[in-house]
């Protein structure tokens, strides 16, 4: 019976990382990709890709990530569920963390290029020096 109640404890541990991993990974991502939504500046360079290709991808990797340290805690630390719920917590940290680095693509008109009075061949002059 102690072995039925570990394993029961074990899928749950790994449904719930799974949940709060994905609805964390999403919560977070979405801010950084509003900008690729909406088009920035009028509406221009909007990429709608973020939302079938990006997204799924997000809410993927931030489901497995805790749900791998998850198991990888309860194999490892001998079923302590405290223990690899405390590294599953840290794995989403660290996952979290390193998807708040990503950077958004940025807009031309953002970056300084398309100012008034420049021309193109201003521009290339600048970046290849005769």
């Amino acid at each position: 019976m102690d072995d039925v109640h570990h394993r029961t404890r074990g899928c749950a541990g790994c449904l719930v990382a799974g949940g709060i991993g994905a609805s964390t990974a999403v919560l977070v991502w979405a801010p950084l990709a509003r900008i690729s939504v909406t088009g920035g500046f009028d509406g221009r360079h909007r990429d709608l890709g973020v939302l079938y290709l990006d997204l799924p991808l997000v809410a993927l990797g931030g489901a497995l990530v805790p749900v791998a340290a998850w198991a990888v805690g309860l194999r490892l630390l001998g079923g302590r569920s405290w223990a690899a719920a405390l590294l599953a917590v840290a794995a989403l940290a660290l996952g979290t963390w390193g998807l708040t680095a990503w950077t958004p693509y940025e807009q031309p008109e953002f970056t300084g290029w398309d100012r008034p009075g420049d021309s193109a061949a201003d521009r290339t002059s600048s970046l290849h020096p005769a």
